[in-house]
């Protein structure tokens, strides 16, 4: 059986503050970890109006210290934004903190713009370095080594889950290379899914963290008690996903009653074109839904995300999938 996991970025919905955002998310992460769900992590974002998962492992901290068991991590940290130094120092403690529930997720694209690099005082060229980051994480995360400088305190030894995350053929191939768990993001990218889940697959190396290839494939999710009211919910992604072909992002929309008298034909298009890993559903269907996806990709795990403007809905509409998927 495939695993559910649930992917947050801890929306920032309209008529809402980054502080209500913050508690819903922890109060996701103690249902999901009710209903099943393997893991919780949180996305690196800047200068996003509608995101409050920033300081990303701060809220993994706050999320990991009010549940018990499910594994909390990051999904993903876009590590040329960032020294590998800082971050096995980040997620060392955590793990410290956390023994065996810390994921770290690590994507190669910046997360944001020109402007916000040079506010993170990155540079636009630090991601052609992210092979050698990732390498010099890791070994900051393992063990001590013979004549060893520079040492991640906490971080060293307590060797972190690393995962590469994308949505294109360079983060499968690098997965596959260092033998690491490969996590596509088709939720808002399904163009390349399948040729890089192949070419993973194909590629693997094992490794110490790893035996054998391990697919995650993200995928928006919203289940409801009817198929009309997942549609309706569906609308506020669809609403998303089309104000980023504006770009004009905001906070996150209440659902529409039409969608169609919000976005213009080109729109639909672009933004039916980012959603197409994207199922909506009643619990009786939901499954059905998937099944394709799954039977396609030959997925290990699902990464979930679900854009919904009302928290109780949300919260729902995950506890339906998690009934649904046994």
């Amino acid at each position: 059986m495939v695993q559910l996991s649930v992917l947050d970025l801890a929306y920032i919905g309209e008529g809402f503050t980054p502080a209500d955002a913050l508690t819903n998310a922890l109060d996701l992460a103690q249902h999901a970890e009710g209903a099943g769900f393997e893991r919780f992590w949180l996305a690196e974002h800047h200068n996003l109006a509608g995101i409050a998962s920033a300081a990303t492992a701060v809220c993994i901290c706050h999320v990991a210290g009010g549940t018990k068991t499910i594994r909390v991590g990051a999904g993903g940290i876009m590590l040329p934004n960032h020294s590998p130094m800082v971050i096995a120092e980040q997620f060392g403690t955590l793990a410290t903190l956390f023994p065996s529930r810390i994921d770290l997720g690590l994507g190669r694209a910046p997360g944001t713009d020109q402007r916000t690099w040079q506010a993170l005082r990155r540079s636009p060229d630090s991601s052609q370095y992210f092979p050698q980051d990732v390498v010099e994480l890791q070994a900051l995360l393992g063990p001590r080594q013979e004549n060893q400088a520079i040492h991640a305190i906490p971080g060293e030894d307590t060797n972190v889950p690393l995962w590469i995350l994308g949505s294109s053929l360079f983060g499968a191939q690098l997965a596959a290379m260092l033998g690491l768990p490969y996590a596509f993001a088709s939720r808002f990218a399904p163009q390349a899914l399948m040729q890089a889940v192949s070419i993973y697959r194909e590629r693997f190396e094992p490794s110490t963290q790893l035996a054998k290839p391990y697919v995650m494939v993200g995928c928006n999710v919203i289940v409801s008690d009817t198929e009309d009211e997942a549609k309706r919910l569906f609308t506020t992604p669809q609403q998303n996903a089309t104000r980023m072909v504006r770009g004009t992002r905001g906070r996150l929309p209440p659902p529409l009653d039409d969608i169609e008298s919000f976005w213009s034909p080109m729109e639909k298009s672009h933004a039916s074109s980012m959603l197409a890993c994207s199922f909506y559903g009643s619990a009786a269907t939901i499954k059905e839904k998937l099944a394709p996806l799954i039977e396609a990709t030959g997925a290990d795990e699902l990464m979930v995300a679900a854009a919904i403007w009302d928290h109780q809905a949300r919260v729902h509409s995950f506890e339906l999938l998690a009934q649904a998927m046994v």
